[in-house]
């Protein structure tokens, strides 16, 4: 089993794409599947399934969508992107992967770790096709690509800007949906904001217990769970919510105070365009160039498999800095680029709980 830890540099440069919302079910994309330069690719093109807000979520899934988007830009290799739909079981996963494994579309990715499971079925059942799934790593098989990150070290970068940032000492933390992975965002974030103020004032919240609650999905329960905080003075909130991080900014904006974005630049969204000048940064997660690299690996013949982590070394994980705002906060972007450094060279190691 080949391992990669690293992104190559074309991937570092996808960026994601502003969409609006789609409904639930298929819609194919990109170039005919006969539209092959080279010879060693006969697949029908990239399937790639979405996690839980789907499509325009402005974030995670169009992160992926945008690595899907590249890579048929480059290589015509076309494919099929299928949406979520609302309460579906594992069944649904496993015939939803299934269906574009038989179809021909190589690989086969599933965003989200709650496509585990599936992956782990339908691998099995179709061992010359390449499967990649992200977020997760427990699913060890010869055709498939586990795409994790260190989100942690994102996080602790959003940290450190929210603690610099914040003229009162107290910033917030909003998670999607109380799992590990989403623990891994605030750990890193309330790390870095107490590297620089060891007293500072955390609220942290996750928005619900399960997925199927709606904590990725819901941009009024973001809304709900900002408005808290901010009435109990926080002035930086830093979001892990999906879709539902849409509320989060959006209510930050409207009471005048930073929100920190995840995933993607949302700085950058078109959606989130009214609310832009409130976005201090966001906590980058190559995403896209992980499904790139997935797509490029296939398409040359040579798949990845294995763990293929993103880390602040490799460009796989960061903090975005589009706001000219921010931009302009010296001290703000020296404490975050002395924190970017110290990460990399070993001296500060990041809590993941």
């Amino acid at each position: 089993m080949s391992r990669r830890t690293r992104f190559s540099q074309a991937a570092v440069a996808v960026a994601v794409v502003a969409l609006a919302a789609a409904g639930c079910g298929e819609s194919s994309s990109g170039s005919k599947a006969g539209d092959k330069e080279s010879g060693k690719y006969s697949g029908k093109g990239i399937g790639l399934a979405y996690d839980i807000g789907g499509k325009g979520d402005q974030s995670f899934n169009d992160a992926a969508y945008a690595g899907f988007q590249k890579a048929d830009k480059e290589f015509k290799m076309g494919g099929r992107d299928v949406e979520p739909q609302d309460g579906e079981s594992d069944a649904d996963k496993v015939q939803r992967l299934t269906q574009l494994a038989q179809a021909g579309y190589n690989p086969v990715i599933g965003v989200g770790y709650i496509y585990g499971p599936a992956v782990k079925e339908v691998a099995a059942k179709f061992p010359d096709t390449t499967f990649g799934i992200i977020d997760d790593e427990t699913v060890q098989a010869k055709n498939v690509a586990d795409m994790v990150f260190h989100e942690e070290q994102a996080s602790y970068l959003a940290g450190v800007a929210a603690a610099k940032a914040s003229k009162k000492g107290h910033i917030g933390f909003i998670g999607g949906v109380n799992i590990p992975l989403i623990h891994k965002f605030e750990a890193g974030y309330v790390q870095g904001a107490k590297s620089v103020d060891p007293n500072i004032k955390i609220e942290s919240q996750y928005l619900t217990e399960t997925p199927q609650e709606g904590g990725f999905s819901s941009p009024d329960k973001g809304k709900a769970g900002a408005g808290g905080q901010i009435d109990a003075g926080a002035d930086v909130i830093y979001h892990a919510a999906g879709l539902s991080g849409q509320g989060v900014i959006s209510e930050a904006a409207g009471k005048k105070v930073w929100a920190i974005g995840v995933d993607s630049d949302q700085y950058s969204q078109s959606s989130l365009a009214a609310y832009k000048d409130y976005i201090l940064g966001s906590a980058l997660k190559n995403v896209g160039g992980a499904v790139y690299d997935l797509a490029k690996s296939v398409y040359e013949g040579k798949p990845l498999t294995g763990v293929v982590r993103g880390s602040l070394s490799n460009d796989g994980v960061g903090f975005a800095d589009s706001n000219p705002k921010y931009q302009a906060m010296a001290d703000v972007v020296a404490a975050v680029e002395a924190a970017k450094k110290d990460i990399v060279d070993g001296k500060v190691t990041v809590n993941t709980k």
